[in-house]
This record gives C-alpha cells, structure tokens and sequence, in this order.
C-alpha cells in the first residue's frame, strides 16, 4: 500500500517539473533543459542519502557490477527520454507532449512481463489499457488526425525510454541488500551523478552557450531540479515497492495534474476529448488500486 502515496507525489512533482520545463525550452535547446533536470538534484540527493543514514543506519552496500550497469542504462535512458520529452514539448502543447509520453505504463507493463519477470493480474492488465487508451485521447487537442506520424513517433520514443529507465532502475534496487528507502536514495544518486557527469561534460566540450544560458536562469533551474529529484526519489520508491507496470498506470493520474497546470498556469486550453482521457485515467487508475486494497 505504501507505494500509492509515493506514486501520486511522484507523479505530481513530475508534472510540476515537465511545466517548468516547457517554459525553459523556449530559451534553451534540449540538452541543456534536460541538465537543469539533474544539475542541482544530485547534491539534494546526496544531502537526501546522508539525512537517511543519520536518521534510520544501515549497512554499506556492495555495489554489483549488474547494479552498476542497471543505473548507468537508467541514467541514458532517461536522458534520451527527457529529450525527447523537450522535443515534443517544442513542437505541441505541454498537455499533448506529456499525453504523449504517457504511453510507458503499457511499455513498462509489456516489457517487465517479457523481459523482469514481473506479474500482473487481469485486472491489472485492464487498468493498463485503459490507461493507454486515454492517453490515445488526449494525443492532440486539434481535428482528428491532425497529429503528424513524426510527433507521434517521438511520442512513443519517449515512453519507452521512460519505461526502460523505470525497469533497469527497479532491478538495479533489487541489487542491494537495505531498506528499500535506502536502496532507493542509492540509485538516485548513482544515476543522477552520471547523468550529471556525461551531460556537463558534453555542453563543456561542445556547447558552453548553453551553460551559460542556465547559469543566467538560477531560479528556474533549481526549481526544476528540486521537483526533479524529489519525483525521481518517489518514483524510484514506488518501483522499489510494487510491480512497474501498477505503478505507471497509477502514474497516469500525472495528466490530471498535467491539465490542471497547462489551464490555470501555462494558459492552455482543455478541449472535451482531453476531459474524456483524464476521466478514463482515474478508471484506469482505480483498477490499479482496487486488487491492492483487497489484500
């Protein structure tokens, strides 16, 4: 029960930090918004990790090489995700770009039955396409069709870098012998060093502009970073704690957020189908819920 809460703060920091996102695009190209994702969230991490430790002790871990390589495939994974999340975000609404990535929990809960081991019931599964079938509603608030096969792709791209981030980072928990809070603040912190690592060091070598863009915007980018890092640590709790594929379409709820931001704080307008998908998403995120409570 416990991975609930951590699902729903999850996904409404992640949809506060997608909205600030949105607003440093139009000032900074992909790459540098996706470093003010990470930047000031690995010190928070740090910080998050010793306040742990002070407070509730527990082993040092050994650090396998399997843990290492699911926190560094996560680390680029969700790199490219976010990305391709900003891409989106440039060339459709905030609302349609995060709908758009939203098509993970489907990936996740296909690609965790395939490939992790993961089981889900019946009613888990329904959760999940209903899930995928509001965000196939809220995909575009233009005339039906109107959403081009490349914004589309980019779309999909996203999600299934999300969910591959989400699986790898769950295995990589899985790896270490502690309390899942502890495991948790450990790979948060392995994948946001690395994350940090390899992208500074790329705008360094090859565009110092963009560094110089987000020094100039501090506020911002800390704002970004804060939200960052605390939905990370929820949603690499939650993963910790339940099946991927539950969690993720729990995580859908993100769009209702996601459309409370894009009207009353970016000004965008919420047309009926988008209304219809997020109705479907609280179905969807009810037969998620419903086998839990029942236990």
């Amino acid at each position: 029960m416990l991975w609930i809460p951590f699902t729903l703060l999850a996904a409404f920091t992640q949809a506060l930090r997608n909205a600030q996102q949105k607003q440093l695009s139009h000032e900074v190209n992909a790459l540098g918004v996706t470093l003010a994702r990470f930047i000031w969230a690995l010190p928070l991490a740090v910080l998050y990790l010793a306040l742990l430790y002070a407070s509730t002790p527990a082993e040092q871990p050994h650090f396998s090489n399997r843990f290492v390589f699911d926190v560094a495939a996560a680390a680029f994974a969700q790199i490219l995700a976010t990305i391709l999340m900003v891409l989106l975000f440039q060339r459709r609404s905030y609302a349609t770009g995060v709908g758009l990535a939203k098509s993970e929990a489907l990936l996740a809960a296909v690609l965790g039955s395939v490939f992790f081991g993961a089981l889900l019931g019946p009613v888990g599964w329904l959760g999940i396409m209903v899930g995928s079938g509001a965000v196939w509603l809220m995909k575009g608030r233009g005339e039906p069709g109107s959403l081009d096969l490349a914004t589309l792709l980019l779309g999909l791209a996203s999600g299934l870098c999300f969910a591959l981030t989400t699986l790898w980072v769950r295995d990589a928990c899985h790896q270490l012998q502690l309390p899942f809070m502890h495991t948790a603040a450990w790979a948060l912190v392995w994948t946001i060093s690395i994350q940090v690592a390899a992208l500074t060091s790329w705008l360094a070598l090859r565009d110092r502009q963009t560094l110089v863009k987000l020094w100039n915007r501090p506020s911002l980018v800390f704002r970004i970073s804060l939200s960052s890092s605390v939905a990370s640590l929820c949603w690499f709790t939650a993963v910790n704690l339940e099946d991927v594929g539950l969690v993720k379409t729990l995580g859908q709820i993100e769009v209702f957020f996601t459309l409370l931001l894009s009207q009353h704080w970016l000004k965008e307008q919420v047309s009926q189908r988008e209304k219809l998908g997020l109705l479907l998403i609280v179905v969807s995120a009810l037969l998620v819920i419903l086998p839990t409570l029942s236990i």
